[in-house]
């Protein structure tokens, strides 16, 4: 066989299967589209109720969907249904999902609204990579990370927004400042040039009835109260708190971003 008819068909048949793909891909997001789209709107219902009955404004309160064991297609899915704001737990499991899902929008010519935060434990020597894709690190959990934090922020020359995340129920299994310890990690991290504090961020006990930990977000409110009065030149703009189980207790006690992630996206690993 002619060698230029070589090439013609095996860019034909190149083309057909990158449009075989395509439609694939398409079809995944319609299905999951249609799996979210009542939860996602319930979810919404909730969020709004429950800053009604606080006296607060939904407007003032933003989801932040968690997508941690959840593919790319439903990511853009969520995107298409609305959500902008997705978060994640673990630095190598988002990098090449965050990818994907820009790609898979910039098909579309969408995507540049789309905010990335970074709400799970950061490992040291994963620090670098947290530096540029998110709008927000909601886990800066003692002052090593901070340090980390700020040397690579400075080596790029950018602001890196964060929130101090308080282990405000001392369970020894969760991460975090002990309320006693914030006082003096403010006055430290406000030395370090490319990190701006936006306020804090916590998580509540699992227990079956979310009046239980009501306390924990009160507490949280209250530490952020009292960091205003003392460091008033700082913002304090956000309480990072509640997730599926407590959300709403955590809107009536003053959250401004909630992080929900099986009330959107079902079990990790389904949808």
């Amino acid at each position: 066989m002619d060698s230029t008819v070589i090439r013609v068909t095996r860019l034909a048949y190149d083309k057909v299967t990158m449009m075989s793909q395509v439609a694939v891909v398409d079809s995944d997001v319609a299905l999951y589209e249609d799996r979210l789209r009542e939860r996602i709107a319930r979810v919404r219902e909730r969020i709004e109720a429950a800053a009604q009955r606080a006296g607060r404004s939904p407007q003032e309160i933003t989801l932040i969907a968690v997508c941690k064991g959840h593919p790319p297609e439903a990511v853009v899915a969520a995107y298409h249904l609305g959500l902008r704001d997705f978060g994640e737990n673990r630095v190598e499991e988002a990098e090449p999902k965050m990818a994907r899902v820009q790609e898979m929008l910039a098909t579309e010519g969408r995507g540049t609204d789309i905010r990335w935060h970074m709400i799970g434990h950061i490992q040291s020597r994963k620090a670098k990579k947290v530096i540029g894709p998110y709008v927000l690190v909601h886990s800066v959990d003692r002052l090593k990370i901070a340090r980390r934090l700020e040397h690579f922020a400075a080596e790029q020359d950018v602001m890196l927004p964060v929130l101090l995340e308080v282990n405000v129920s001392g369970e020894e299994t969760k991460y975090g400042f002990l309320p006693q310890e914030v006082d003096g990690a403010v006055e430290e991290i406000l030395h370090l040039p490319h990190l701006s504090i936006q306020g804090l961020m916590t998580m509540a006990p699992l227990v079956p009835d979310p009046e239980e930990v009501r306390w924990v977000f009160a507490a949280l409110r209250e530490l952020r109260d009292h960091l205003a009065t003392r460091f008033p030149g700082v913002s304090w703009r956000h309480l990072s708190m509640g997730m599926t189980n407590d959300f709403e207790v955590a809107i009536e006690e003053g959250a401004t971003l909630v992080r929900i992630g099986t009330a959107i996206f079902g079990p990790r690993e389904q949808a």
